[in-house]
């Protein structure tokens, strides 16, 4: 008998007030795989993620999550959530606060194995207001364990961490996926979900725009990246074939249609470009250019 999916949205459709954030949403999460949630700001991730947690009535449509309702699944240990926004008592010892959350449930993480596998051996009998923020992330990881969830959801995970710290996390993940938990994060850090996802679903304005491997998503984008050293942007986006500016600091991505046409211009107008690459379209890219260029 095959299993009931990990998380299985159909129609999903919320609304706040006259404002539809989420827009007749499919997404159907088989058990066992790790998912990127990517999209921009306001796109209907966040709200998504929180009908998927029971955390609101969707206007319309259903989610069922392990073959249940969401508010079911969730109080029964079957989803470990880790919020952006997640608090911790204040006042309080790391240890004492794990051994308050895993005596809620009937099959809890072994606490000797929970705080080795999340890293935060050295940490129990430390203050909440005493983590740093990758300490604070990785202690809240913890708590989304601690009933041996096999679904676990994750809404930018890394976002207080330094380099070293999002490796570290993201090991931890890889462990989990060995295990079968499924892993569902959303993220804007597109390097993380390049490296990590099995499958990478990007979301805009609502709805599904791609949805397959990273590999995928990339090849369903025609054109080639540009890429090179670069402290002044202005004028890049008019450049002939150019859809896209990305890149961080002074590294810019050029998503272009025409790779002949932007280098001849660039040529043309720059005396410099160091590190100048061409390549095919990068996660950012794809993403760039399915959500119109926005992050």
């Amino acid at each position: 008998m095959a299993q009931t999916p990990a998380l299985d949205v159909r129609g999903l459709t919320v609304r706040y007030g006259g404002t539809t954030a989420v827009h007749e949403l499919d997404l159907l999460i088989p058990r066992g795989q790790t998912v990127a949630l990517l999209g921009p700001n306001g796109a209907g991730k966040s709200s998504t993620v929180n009908a998927a947690l029971g955390l609101f009535r969707p206007s319309s449509g259903t989610v069922e999550v392990l073959g249940r309702d969401p508010l079911t699944a969730v109080r029964t240990g079957g989803v470990g959530a880790m919020l952006q926004h997640g608090g911790l008592p204040s006042e309080a010892r790391v240890g004492e606060v794990l051994r308050l959350v895993a005596g809620r449930y009937a099959d809890p993480w072994p606490m000797a194995d929970l705080v080795a596998t999340t890293g935060i051996v050295g940490l129990t009998g430390r203050r909440t207001e005493q983590l740093s923020g990758g300490q604070r992330q990785r202690v809240l990881l913890a708590l989304a364990l601690a009933g041996t969830p096999p679904l676990l959801v994750l809404d930018e995970p890394t976002s207080a961490m330094d380099v070293e710290g999002r490796h570290a996390f993201w090991a931890t993940m890889r462990s989990l996926a060995d295990r079968g938990h499924t892993v569902v994060f959303a993220t804007h850090h597109l390097d993380e979900a390049d490296a990590v996802a099995d499958r990478v679903v990007v979301v805009d304005g609502g709805r599904v725009v791609a949805d397959g491997t990273a590999a995928q998503v990339k090849s369903g984008i025609a054109g080639r990246t540009v890429r090179f050293g670069c402290t002044d942007r202005t004028g890049l986006s008019d450049l002939p074939g150019v859809t896209a500016v990305g890149g961080t600091g002074d590294l810019v991505e050029l998503a272009t249609t025409d790779a002949e046409a932007t280098l001849r211009a660039l040529l043309a107008a720059r005396d410099r470009l160091p590190d100048l690459e061409v390549r095919g379209a990068s996660l950012e890219q794809a993403f760039l250019t399915l959500t119109g260029g926005t992050r």
